[in-house]
C-alpha cells in the first residue's frame, strides 16, 4: 500500500471515522465542538514551529521542551496540535495565548494539505509515534524540516510497519531527524530504512519530569487533613473500564487487614467518571468524588479522582501506585510520574507501551508485577506490612528516574540545530 491507496482508503472509511467522532461526542461533551478543526476548515495563522503532541501523556512530557523553545526563541511563532480534548485542555492550561493551538485534522489528503498550506511551518516536531503519511508528505512538500522527538517503536508497531513498506519507507525517509528513546528502538527504525546518521538515542522526555517541593508539601498537608498520616494510601492511576472491578476487589481485600486504607482511583478517560462511581457504589464502598469536592473523612474508602490535571497531586498523597491499562490488553500507561513522585509501582502483564521503562524500574526493585486482583492486594499488603522494604522501593523509584534524566537537553540541541 502506498500513500495514494492509503488516502483513498481513508476517504472510503470516512463515514466510520465520522461515526466514531459522533459516538465519542455522545459519551463526552468535550468531543461535541470544534469539528471544523478535525477537517482542516478552521483559520490558522502562519507559524514557525509546529509541535504535535496527540494526547495528554505526550503533551505533559513535551511541555518543558516547548517552553524552552519559546523562551529561547521568543520571536518564533509556535503552534501546538493535539488530537484529544484532554491534551487540548493541558495545552491551554500550560501556555494560554503564548501559542496557537488547535486539533490536528484527520489525515485526509485535502484536509491535511489545506491545514499545512495555511500554517506554512518551517519546522514540524512530532512527539513519539504520531506518524501520519499525509502530514509528513505535505510538510516536506511545504519545505518544512520534520523531527520525530521522544520516538518510540514497539515490536508490534515495528511488525505493522514492515507489512507496508511502500507506505512506511517514504514516510520515515521524509523525517529529517529522529530522537529515539532506546537503542533497541533505534535499530528498529534503521531496519525500516531510516539512515543511522539521522537517528540519536536521547532517552525519554518523561524522565525529565520536574517535581516541585510545593506539590510534595501539598500532598503531606492533604493527608493530614484527611487524618490519614499513618494510614495506607494507594493510587490506581489511569485505569480503564475493564480494570475497575479488579482494582475495587483488591481494595476490599486490603480493607480486611487495614480498615483505614484509602484508595484514590483515577479513570483514564473523563467519559468513564460516572461509570467508575457506579462501580464503586456497586462494591458497597464509601465514596468521595473529587469533582464534587466531597469531604474525605475517616469513613471514606475510595476517593474518585474525577477531575483533570491533578494526577501529580494524587500521587503526592500516596505510598503505592497501580498503573492502569496493564490488566487489559492495552499496553499499560506511563509509570514514570508515580516513580518520580517516589511511589512503589505495581503493574499488570500488559505493558508493551513502556517495555524499557518498566524493565528499568523492575531491575531496581521499584516495580512489582501483578496478574490479578488478589495478587495486587497481596503485594499492596506485603509492602504495607514491611515499611522498610516499601521505603527502599520508593527511593529506588525516585533514583531510577533521576539517573535517566537528560533527554530534554538532547532534544533542545536537536531542535536548535534546525532553527
Amino acid at each position: 500500500m502506498n500513500r495514494f491507496w492509503y488516502s483513498a482508503l481513508l476517504y472510503l472509511l470516512s463515514p466510520l471515522l465520522i461515526s466514531y467522532l459522533a459516538v465519542r461526542a455522545i459519551k463526552s461533551r468535550d468531543y461535541r465542538s470544534r469539528w471544523s478543526e478535525r477537517f482542516g476548515w478552521h483559520k490558522v495563522q502562519p507559524t514557525d514551529v509546529l509541535f504535535h503532541t496527540a494526547s495528554m501523556g505526550e503533551t505533559q512530557a513535551a511541555i518543558p521542551l516547548i517552553q524552552s523553545i519559546i523562551d529561547t526563541y521568543p520571536e518564533h511563532r509556535v503552534t501546538i496540535t493535539t488530537t484529544s480534548p484532554t491534551g487540548s485542555a493541558l495545552v491551554n492550561k500550560a501556555f494560554g495565548d503564548k501559542v496557537q493551538h488547535c486539533y490536528l485534522p484527520m489525515d485526509f489528503a485535502c484536509a491535511t494539505q489545506r491545514f499545512v498550506n495555511r500554517l506554512s511551518p518551517k519546522l514540524v516536531v512530532i512527539l513519539e509515534t504520531e506518524l501520519w503519511p499525509n502530514l509528513l508528505h505535505y510538510s516536506q512538500k511545504q519545505g518544512a524540516k520534520v523531527i520525530l522527538a521522544n520516538a518510540r517503536l514497539s515490536e508490534s508497531s515495528f511488525a505493522k510497519y514492515q507489512k507496508y513498506p511502500a507506505l512506511t519507507e517514504p514516510m520515515l525517509k521524509s523525517l529529517d531527524y529522529i530522537g529515539v528513546q532506546t537503542e533497541a528502538e533505534q535499530q528498529r527504525f534503521i531496519q525500516l530504512g531510516v539512515e543511522a546518521t539521522k537517528t540519536e538515542v536521547t532517552g525519554s522526555l518523561k524522565f525529565d519530569l520536574k517535581i516541585s517541593d510545593a506539590i510534595l508539601e501539598e500532598g503531606k498537608k492533604q493527608r493530614a487533613q484527611w487524618q490519614r498520616d499513618a494510614s495506607p494510601i494507594w493510587v490506581a492511576a489511569s485505569v480503564h473500564p475493564g480494570e475497575f472491578d479488579a482494582v475495587l476487589e483488591a481494595h476490599q481485600q486490603l480493607l480486611k487487614t487495614h480498615p483505614s486504607a484509602l484508595l484514590i482511583m483515577v479513570p483514564r478517560h473523563p467519559e468513564q467518571f460516572d461509570t467508575a462511581a457506579k462501580r464503586i457504589e456497586a462494591h458497597q464502598l464509601t465514596i468521595a468524588r473529587r469533582s464534587q469536592q466531597d469531604a474525605v473523612t475517616a469513613s471514606t474508602q475510595v476517593l474518585l479522582g474525577d477531575t483533570m490535571g491533578e494526577m501529580l497531586k494524587f500521587f503526592a498523597c500516596g505510598d503505592q501506585a497501580f498503573i492502569g491499562g496493564s490488566f487489559i490488553e492495552h499496553g499499560g500507561q506511563n509509570p514514570l510520574e508515580a516513580a518520580a513522585m517516589g511511589l512503589a509501582v505495581l503493574m499488570g502483564a500488559s505493558r508493551y507501551n513502556f517495555t524499557d521503562i518498566c524493565q528499568m524500574l523492575t531491575s531496581v526493585n521499584s516495580m512489582i508485577s501483578v496478574d490479578s486482583s488478589s495478587a495486587l492486594a497481596q503485594s499492596l499488603i506485603e509492602n504495607i506490612n514491611q515499611p522498610s522494604e516499601l521505603s527502599k522501593r520508593q527511593q529506588a523509584a525516585k533514583d531510577c528516574v533521576a539517573a535517566n534524566r537528560g533527554a530534554l537537553l538532547k532534544h533542545q540541541a536537536i531542535i536548535k540545530a534546525r532553527l
